[in-house]
């Protein structure tokens, strides 16, 4: 029997990050891992990360239409139970936080 282990990220760069970590380092497979938003809102996280910062190009102008509407959730489905440490690990790595299993 599976189970499926969840993670809130503050920004999306952390919640990319985690999953590209679950994905070329442990070898979950992409079509079992999830990204929604955590809220009924679109969101690119709750603070400014990555594409959504300033550029540092002198000739563009800074964004200011991120999306800062919620926490961003990671979902796993695991079919190897002996992975799930591994997938906590990954989500704490990046800040991944209320993590929990259901």
């Amino acid at each position: 029997m599976g189970t499926t282990l969840k993670a809130k990220f503050e920004t999306r760069r952390d919640a990319e990050m985690a999953i590209e970590r679950l994905v070329q380092e442990h070898g979950i497979e992409r079509t079992d891992i999830f990204v929604t938003a955590a809220g009924s809102q679109n969101t690119a996280g709750t603070q400014e990360s990555g594409s959504d910062n300033a550029s540092a190009e002198p000739t563009r102008e800074d964004r200011d239409d991120a999306a800062l509407n919620g926490m961003i959730e990671v979902s796993v489905d695991l079919e190897d139970e002996g992975l799930a440490q591994t997938v906590r690990d990954a989500f704490g790595e990046f800040d991944g936080t209320q993590a929990r299993q259901s």
